[in-house]
């Protein structure tokens, strides 16, 4: 099946007598005692069954592992590894990941934050107990674009587990497990749900294998799964992401355009623009550059403040992958994150009807220019 029908059919797994359309909402939270079925839906539910099932398949995975949070899919992922363990992820890994790991596993985990799209650094970073490369493409929110397969060789020469949140790019436009990555993740709250209404995450493994089950018992035990109407709304979701994310990205891409031919505007972080530095990387490992873009302007905090102010179709407000355009001044989140410079501004480029969404940032830049 192409990707447009594994979204529709790939988690409408059906199993009531009367044969509705669509898989109905299992909310019980106990099963009776039947052999080979479900028990207790902390463990398994068929909703969370059939999320699980669509997104295997859209990334080409063996198995898959919902979450209540895109955080705690990565949390499993570190709670799976041996203790004393060494981490390398990417300098600019996405703000509330690099706090959990500088926090929660202070003392723990050892992590090294490096610049991954120079592979030649992961190199010289890895140690004895390294388990773990963490890779973040397009990142979060500066748009760097890492080599997956490069820096997937690598690691693999050092016997490190591979695991890449790919949740800008989405399953439509990166297949992580193909390029050579173990464990795939996504926070499902972003495109995946694309309504800005479900918290969720989500991991795929290319294997089931031993790190496999680990994570999987951090799921099972934890206990930090989505309920059974939030694995509903994502898998009804999931039916329209192939086409959302068009919609998406033929806006972003005119907007990255506009932005970049405004004397305003200091520089463009999107990956679809052939001056980025990961372009001819990003057009090697995506089939599309997704809707995620970042632009510093010319002037201080106050003056990114005041042009967001003056906009009517963007919506000031933190998350992304919505249908609704989303901006934000990255800093008043990541505050004092000394790659993040105050007058960044991180867009999510909604579905609205392009012009409008340009014609609102023309007024906006004349406004206060």
């Amino acid at each position: 099946m192409k990707i447009e029908t594994i979204a529709v059919h790939g988690g409408n797994i059906v199993s009531d007598p009367l044969k509705p359309v669509i898989q109905p909402i299992t909310l019980s939270t106990t099963f009776e005692h039947q052999e080979g079925t479900m028990m207790y839906t902390r463990l398994q539910n068929p909703n969370r069954k059939s999320l699980e099932a669509v997104l295997a398949s859209l990334e080409g995975g063996a198995d898959a592992a919902a979450f209540s949070s895109g955080n705690a899919a990565g949390n499993a992922v570190f709670q799976a590894l041996p203790a004393g363990s060494h981490i390398i992820a990417p300098d600019d890994m996405y703000h509330g990941m690099k706090m959990l790991l500088k926090t929660v596993y202070s003392g723990k985990i050892e992590v090294d934050f490096i610049d991954l799209t120079k592979p030649n650094q992961l190199t010289d970073a890895i140690k004895p107990n390294t388990r773990l490369l963490w890779i973040e493409t397009p990142s979060n929110p500066l748009l760097k674009i890492s080599d997956i397969k490069s820096l997937s060789e690598i690691g693999k020469k050092h016997q490190l587990i591979i695991a890449c949140d790919s949740t800008f790019a989405t399953p439509v436009y990166q297949q992580a497990l193909s390029l050579g990555a173990d464990i795939v993740m996504h926070s499902s709250t972003k495109y995946i749900s694309g309504h800005s209404d479900i918290l969720g995450g989500i991991l795929v493994t290319k294997e089931q294998d031993s790190f496999w089950e680990r994570i999987k018992n951090v799921q099972r035990l934890a206990g930090a799964v989505p309920s059974p109407m939030d694995c509903y709304l994502l898998t009804r979701s999931i039916k329209t992401l192939p086409y959302r994310m068009r919609a998406h990205t033929h806006n972003a891409g005119k907007i990255a355009d506009f932005l970049n031919s405004r004397v305003e505007v200091e520089k463009v972080f999107y990956p679809g623009l052939s001056d980025h530095e990961g372009f001819e990387t990003a057009k090697k490992q995506m089939s599309g550059f997704g809707a995620m873009l970042s632009f510093l302007i010319k002037g201080n905090a106050n003056d990114a403040d005041r042009l967001i102010g003056k906009l009517k179709y963007f919506t000031d407000a933190t998350s992304l992958g919505g249908v609704e355009s989303l901006i934000e001044r990255r800093s008043k989140v990541q505050a004092g994150d000394a790659g993040i410079p105050d007058q960044l501004i991180r867009m999510s480029v909604g579905i609205e009807n392009c012009d409008d969404l340009i014609e609102d940032l023309t007024q906006a830049f004349d406004s206060i220019y």
